[in-house]
């Protein structure tokens, strides 16, 4: 009898009553428990999470802030409920540390007081970090507790963005006033820059003038030498005139008793009198003549004086031998015509240096002839005008005298003058040092106050200025300044679908396993016979898999239109998902079939090992080494692989090797299953007596 009749025998038995059928159906829905149930129960519950109660406390007062009113926590509040991730009830802090410990609230979330306050401190002088407090409890669950610091992480880094970005807009703010400033302060520099240079160019010419000073003064100084050199000769010969006067009026004084008896001749007195008057008129003309011909004087005379050296020079002293008598008589003659010129030069220098004092003297010449007619005139009567005449006389002394005393007040006042002139020469070359020191400086100071002005000017162009645009381009950009780009490929839709690939083979392997719990892994009359090893494994097989197809399309259409469980391949993962059925019986068929009672226990546990090493929840890379080792050698790994690329997309590589594999995993089974089936045909005592029956 060939296979396929043995495998429709073994299920006939199902047809003889109720029972039975009733087996065979419940046999074909188990996987719906293990699969289409279980993954309903937990089909999408992050979609349900708003049914989740949690508590929210806003203990926040609010802050203000330049005039304008935060309350960062009735904000974030009002974002919370907007968002539904949670059932968010709003209660006071002792309901929600009750409700938190007693289990009535999964977590709590609380505001404190000062929340805004703390944000709005970021712009401040003190800046100081908020804290949003939060408090789980993993006794009522854990995997809220989870969910939840996701959830807060982004509700923290969404409000400290909202702080930063006060504290930035500040700052920028800032940039733009310190550009401005900035600016002002290089145009001020320009100005500063442009006085400084004004300022130098001044210096300088405070300097060069005042050299020009120091020169024109030495030139002064010079001169009143020379006045003071004149004033001293002057001053002796007043001098000498008021001791003459003196002794005039002395002489005349002294002899006026003796005189009177000359006064008997008037015509005498007469002619002496116009003599003196003639004489003082011829020397009152002459002075002009005098002061005009000084200069000439002084320069024939220094003529002669040069003339007079070269003939003695070529005379006596050019080597000519024999030296001529009248060498000595030369000799003389030069250094009496270099006395003269030099005489000659004082007293054209006199002249020059006393122009005033000639004119007060021409005066007093005019004055001494005027009184000599005077004289003349008055003689017929100058007798009994001696009196008269005396007393003028002694007004002529008196006169010369105060002429000798005001020289002398001359000659005094032009030596303090030249001493005069001279310290004020020291005090210009002083000042005129420092104003060339002062030029330099400030010469300096334009080079610097350039240097600055350049600096600033460089400056404000390193100092951003933005406008409110930029400014809260920026401030959006370093408030929050990384966001995620996530792009999820072959998204799944929800947890469900995710763990699909992880919960179908876990069904399909317990329907396998309890199908073998009714049906016999080998045919007890085809071993009874004779029959082929192989015949008689595939026919304990067959019915198996049959199975095993019903229940991937049952649980398929259950997932699909009960649950909304979309393939993006689902031809193709059916076929994959008969093939993985019919690889999961061929294994239990042998497990059963090798080591009865005991197969089963076998079957629980490679169940639990493929369960813990397939990576259907997290990644195996996270397990044990010992389940990273066997990873790779059991079937449900190539199968949950291949099940998430025929549900999500992807790559189908790995389908196809899952296929090659399941296809080896059967077809091995299935030979093993042959050998326990040939054993099987010889009895044993083990056989007829066995240790543990199931």
């Amino acid at each position: 009898m060939r296979s396929p009749k043995l495998a429709a025998l073994e299920l006939k038995r199902f047809g003889r009553g109720k029972l039975p059928v009733a087996a065979l159906i419940a046999l074909l829905l188990l996987p719906l428990l293990y699969g289409a149930l279980y993954l309903c129960s937990f089909w999408d519950p992050y979609k349900n999470l708003n049914k989740v109660p949690v508590a929210l406390v806003n203990a926040d007062t609010g802050a203000t802030v330049d005039g304008k009113r935060l309350d960062a926590g009735d904000e974030i509040a009002r974002k919370l409920h907007d968002s539904k991730t949670f059932d968010w009830r709003e209660v006071s802090a002792e309901e929600a540390a009750d409700g938190v410990e007693k289990g009535k609230y999964y977590l709590s979330l609380t505001m404190p007081a000062d929340f805004s306050t703390k944000i709005t401190s970021s712009a401040g002088d003190d800046p100081t970090t908020s804290a949003l407090q939060v408090r789980t409890n993993d006794a009522n669950n854990y995997i809220v507790g989870s969910i939840s610091r996701t959830v807060f992480s982004e509700v923290r880094s969404a409000a400290s963005a909202n702080a930063s970005r006060g504290f930035l807009d500040k700052i920028f703010v800032s940039f733009s006033d310190l550009h401005d400033k900035t600016a002002e302060a290089a145009d001020g520099a320009d100005q500063l820059k442009d006085g400084a240079g004004k300022a130098q160019q001044g210096a300088k010419e405070i300097a060069d003038g005042l050299d020009t000073v120091e020169e024109k003064n030495g030139e002064i100084t010079g001169g009143l030498k020379k006045l003071d050199a004149a004033a001293g000769k002057l001053e002796s010969g007043t001098k000498d005139i008021a001791d003459g006067t003196q002794t005039l009026a002395d002489k005349v004084g002294g002899a006026a008793s003796q005189a009177k008896p000359f006064l008997k001749d008037p015509q005498q007195i007469t002619d002496t009198a116009l003599l003196v008057a003639d004489t003082a008129k011829v020397v009152n003309n002459h002075l002009d003549t005098f002061a005009k011909k000084a200069p000439a004087a002084a320069a024939v005379t220094r003529r002669v004086s040069t003339g007079a050296s070269d003939v003695y020079a070529k005379t006596c002293t050019a080597g000519t031998t024999p030296v001529p008598a009248t060498c000595p008589q030369l000799k003389k003659l030069k250094d009496d015509a270099a006395e003269a010129a030099l005489l000659a030069g004082d007293v054209n220098t006199l002249v020059k240096d006393a122009g005033g004092d000639l004119d007060q003297l021409k005066r007093q010449l005019t004055q001494l002839e005027k009184q000599a007619r005077a004289l003349a005139a008055d003689a017929p009567a100058l007798s009994s005008k001696l009196d008269a005449a005396v007393a003028q006389v002694n007004a002529l002394n008196s006169g010369a005298h105060k002429v000798a005393t005001g020289m002398g007040q001359l000659h005094t006042g032009l030596g303090k003058a030249t001493d005069g002139s001279e310290a004020l020469g020291n005090g210009v070359g002083k000042l005129g040092d420092g104003a060339h020191r002062l030029d330099g400086g400030m010469y300096k100071l334009v080079d610097g106050t350039g240097e600055l002005a350049g600096g600033l000017h460089d400056g404000v162009g390193k100092i951003p200025d933005y406008d409110q645009q930029q400014r809260d381009a920026r401030t959006q950009v370093m408030a929050d300044p990384v966001k995620l780009a996530n792009q999820s490929l072959h998204k799944a839709p929800n947890y469900g679908t995710g763990f699909a690939p992880y919960f179908i083979p876990l069904s399909l392997w317990v329907g396998a396993m309890v199908a073998y719990m009714l049906i016999a892994p080998l045919n007890r009359r085809a071993l009874a016979a004779g029959a082929s090893s192989w015949r008689i494994a595939v026919a304990g097989w067959l019915p198996v898999v049959g199975i095993g197809v019903l229940q991937v399309l049952a649980l398929m259409s259950v997932l699909h239109w009960g649950l909304g469980l979309e393939l993006e391949r689902p031809a193709l993962a059916i076929g994959f998902l008969a093939l993985a059925t019919a690889c999961f019986a061929a294994m239990v068929q042998w497990l059963n079939a090798k080591f009865g009672a005991a197969g089963r226990i076998l079957v629980l546990v490679v169940l639990m090992l493929q369960l813990t090493s397939a990576g259907g929840t997290y990644p195996v890379q996270t397990s044990p080494a010992f389940f990273n080792w066997i990873h790779p050698y059991l079937p449900m790994t190539y199968i949950v692989d291949g099940l998430r690329r025929l549900i999500s997309g992807g790559d189908l590589t790995r389908v196809w090797v899952g296929c090659a594999v399941l296809a080896a995993f059967t077809v091995g089974s299935l030979a093993l299953t042959a050998l326990a089936a040939r054993g099987k045909q010889v009895w044993t005592m083990d056989r007829l007596h066995p240790e543990l029956s199931l």
